[in-house]
């Protein structure tokens, strides 16, 4: 087997990980917290990763108009979109957060629309509405006669989750600079923002721990190193060494199928029908999307 996709697997499997993580953590920290620790976790672990690579000193010399780019997009992703995600996890079962969070293909193609000029073809319409379906049965847990969301909140912030990381890759992808030195620059300012908006809660006086601190420092850390930091690091690797970046970049498929199984064994959640029949519509949806030629999501 080829190491790209020795990678990429990798790499999904530590994803697939990370709605069971996102859930455990959640158990003993506040979604702030986890972000806090979670983030410069990850950012320490890039940094060493260019120091490594004899890169480290790219960071100093970027143009002031790049460096004001990573601020923005480094408050969209992962300061807001792990905020939003993370607090849609604290909302709802894990296998409703994973699965709903996992429409961003179809995100992205409504909001290059008007973001990028894109013409929605009939294929894509489709593959929206199939995937529209399945947020519909999931969030109302199969009840669609009357439409009653069972947690309106968390369905909100899981869909938006997927809008924030859509608005994130349309924001990067004509920034030019090697990837791990954006995603570095942008995780070393979230690093700024999670701390101050860390600081803000506990002046407020929030409930930041809600059981054993070590096993909430123990998962969020986690979530920083394997699923922020490694995985993306094995995923650039294996996109960057692959024969066909189309074929690697379907591997991402097994992700959400996985979580499902991680859930099960680990958080113990039995598998709603409403979930896997959502799952199924969003999934239909999404292949039908990538088959469309009027907009490429890869």
């Amino acid at each position: 087997m080829h190491s790209s996709y020795v990678c990429a697997l990798v790499a999904v499997l530590c994803w697939s990980t990370a709605a069971s993580a996102f859930k455990l953590s959640l158990r003993y920290i506040d979604p702030m917290l986890l972000q806090t620790i979670a983030v410069p976790s990850a950012t320490v672990f890039f940094i060493c990763v260019l120091a490594f690579r004899g890169q480290l000193q790219t960071i100093l010399y970027q143009s002031r108009r790049s460096i004001v780019h990573s601020a923005i997009i480094g408050f969209l992703n992962p300061f807001l979109y792990y905020q939003v995600l993370f607090l849609a996890y604290d909302r709802l079962p894990a296998q409703e957060a994973a699965v709903l969070n996992y429409i961003w293909p179809l995100t992205l193609v409504l909001l290059s629309i008007p973001l990028l000029g894109q013409r929605l073809s009939v294929r894509s319409t489709v593959a929206l509405i199939l995937s529209f379906m399945g947020v519909l049965i999931i969030g109302t847990r199969g009840h669609l006669s009357s439409l009653e969301f069972k947690d309106p909140l968390g369905v909100s912030l899981a869909v938006g989750s997927s809008v924030i990381w859509s608005l994130f890759w349309l924001g990067n992808v004509r920034d030019k600079r090697p990837q791990l030195l954006k995603l570095t620059t942008a995780f070393l300012f979230c690093s700024c923002y999670v701390c101050m908006a860390a600081l803000f809660h506990v002046i407020r006086g929030d409930t930041i721990v809600r059981g054993s601190m070590w096993h909430g420092i123990a998962g969020a850390m986690y979530v920083g190193l394997i699923e922020m930091g490694i995985a993306y690091i094995l995923w650039l690797q294996a996109l960057s060494t692959a024969r066909s970046t189309a074929h690697v970049s379907n591997l991402i498929f097994l992700s959400p199928v996985l979580s499902l199984i991680w859930i099960n064994l680990f958080l113990g959640e039995s598998l709603l029908p409403s979930t896997t029949s959502g799952f199924i519509c969003i999934l239909l949806g999404i292949l039908l999307q990538q088959r469309s030629k009027s907009i490429t999501i890869s």
